[in-house]
This record gives C-alpha cells, structure tokens and sequence, in this order.
C-alpha cells in the first residue's frame, strides 16, 4: 500500500488544527482508502494550546507526527523542514490548517500523480482577498516566473504534490532559506497544474505578518532570479547615458546663451546630487540581499532547531 504523507505547518493555530486533522483523514476514510496515510504536523513554538490539542489528536492516531521546533522559524523554514521527515511515496508539501488551499484537491492530484506526473501543482485562478493584496501577489509572481531559469505558471504555491523522487533532489538542495514552490521545478519533473479557489480564512487570523511576507518575497527573489543584479546593471547604463547627454547640453546651453559654465545648473545639480544618491543606495541594499543571502549559506546552520518528535520510529542506535 502507498502512503501519501500530508505537511501542515502551524503557530498558534489552536482553532483549526483539529478541522484540518479531520479534513484530512475523512478523504482517506473515503476517497483515498487505498492509500495510507501520514499526516506531519510542525509546530513553530506556538503560545496558545495548538500543541496541546495536536498530542490529543496524535495519541489517538498514530498516522499522526508531530515536529515541535523550539522557537519560530518562520513558515518556509518550518514546511521544509517537515517535508524532509515525511516518509511517503507521495508528498503533499503544504496543507495549512486554516484551509485556505482546498484539502478536496488532494484525491485529483493523487490520480495525476498515479498517471505519471511528479508534481502535481495548485494554480490560485482565484483569490478570496482584497483587491490590493491580490494586485500585489499577481505582479510579483509575474516577475517571479518571468525571470526565473525555469517555465513555472503565475499563481503557483506551495500547495503541491510531489513524487518521493522529488522530495530527495529537493533534499539534495543545500539552502538555509527554502523556497520550496520554486524547487520542485528546479528538480524537473513532469508536471501539471490544477486551478483553484484560495479561500478567505474562516477562524482566527493569519499570523504571516507583512513584513514576513516581504522577508519572503525577497529570498523568492534572490534565491531563483538574476532579476535585480540585471535590474541593477540595466538601469545604471540607462542613468550613465542620460547623466552624459544631461552634462553635454547643459554644456551647450551654457556656451550659447549664457555665456558661462555655472549659476544656471546649480539647482539641477543639487536634485541631481539626491537623486543619483538615492539610486546608489537603493542598488547597494539589493547587493546587500545577495551578501545576506551568501552569508546564511556559508554558516550552514539546520533550517530548524527541534525541540522534539511525536509519533516518530525511534532512531536506531548505533552498535557498540
């Protein structure tokens, strides 16, 4: 029998955990009973009682695993993390216990993993958010997509299932700050995409701040595109050959009509002077993400630190 394991990531998901947990084994109760299942819970050091309520849930089920990390990692890290304890034939990478990507999917994904297909991907056609969210979602993966080595359709998240043989090139990746939906189509594979409706959360609120969001936008950013170092080199020749003609008519004008080199461009200096240093900044903090992003490589420090496993085979012990 194959297994196909299931990864939820959580912090402070105390309200919707057990709906996930139930979700999930009434598909395989149904739908998927040729299947066995294993369902990994990582928990990020949650403060209210998710913890809890998933060791009641796993001492009734032991096809439930729980990962406790000793402090928050942050939702990349803690995911990943779990994928690579997951043990099935098939991986769904990302299920989140607020449901907002849709656990119905999962017995279509697993019939086109069956027909052959190593990643079976979610495609967001819609997106049950604000107008603003969704504008700035839609172009950043537009760029995403656009510049990275590889063919990946807008709207792709981490809402996949992937083959085992995925799962351990994936694993062959050394990356301290994964992005997974990326790095499945890094492995290659042949794939498909499945669209859907990303559904507004229904309890509680999300706990993916802004500035998370952003810290993540960035490593999708720098970890699969050249985009902003061509940006950077682009946009410097472009203000190079307009700050050249700029000097040449001032030139020009100065000679002609005002018969000196000085008084008339002192105000068009000084804008300049701020603006071309605003510029320099800008392009040196993008240099910065990549130096940062190096230096948390070379200090090859675990994606997580675990404070401890549930539901786990013990590991086996080395002979005397």
């Amino acid at each position: 029998m194959k297994t196909i394991s299931v990864v939820t990531p959580c912090y402070n998901e105390e309200d919707n955990v057990r709906d996930c947990y139930e979700a999930v084994r009434k598909l395989f109760e149904t739908e998927l009973t040729g299947y066995a299942r294993e369902h990994l819970f990582c928990d990020n050091a949650s403060t209210d009682r998710t913890l809890a309520v998933l060791k009641e849930i796993a001492a009734a089920d032991s096809s439930v695993r729980i990962i406790v990390n000793t402090r928050n990692f942050g939702p990349l890290k803690n995911t990943f993390n779990g994928v690579m304890a997951s043990t099935g034939d098939a991986v769904l990478l990302f299920l989140p216990a607020d449901l907002q990507d849709p656990p119905e999917l999962l017995p279509q994904f697993v019939k086109l993993w069956e027909a052959g297909h190593e990643i079976v991907y979610g495609i967001r056609a819609v997106r049950e958010e604000g107008r603003l969210m969704r504008t700035v979602r839609d172009v950043y993966y537009r760029i995403l997509t656009r510049f990275s080595e590889f063919e990946i359709p807008p709207g792709v998240g981490d809402f996949q299932l992937v083959d085992r043989r995925v799962v351990e090139s994936m694993r062959q990746v050394t990356d301290r700050y994964p992005f997974m939906r990326m790095m499945t189509f890094e492995c290659g594979g042949r794939a498909i995409g499945v669209p859907y409706t990303w559904r507004a959360r229904k309890k509680g609120l999300s706990k993916n701040r802004l500035s998370a969001l952003f810290d993540q936008s960035l490593n999708g950013l720098v970890s699969f595109t050249t985009a902003p170092l061509r940006a950077s080199l682009i946009v410097g020749f472009i203000l190079s050959a307009l700050s050249v003609a700029y000097s040449l008519l001032n030139f020009i004008i100065g000679i002609v009509l005002y018969r000196q080199l000085a008084e008339p461009g002192i105000m068009t200096l000084i804008v300049a002077l701020f603006f071309f240093g605003g510029v320099q900044l800008f392009f040196i903090g993008m240099l910065g993400e990549y130096i940062l992003s190096i230096h948390g490589q070379v200090r090859g420090k675990p994606v997580v630190f675990e404070r401890e496993r549930i539901n786990f085979a013990p590991p086996d012990r080395p002979s005397p």
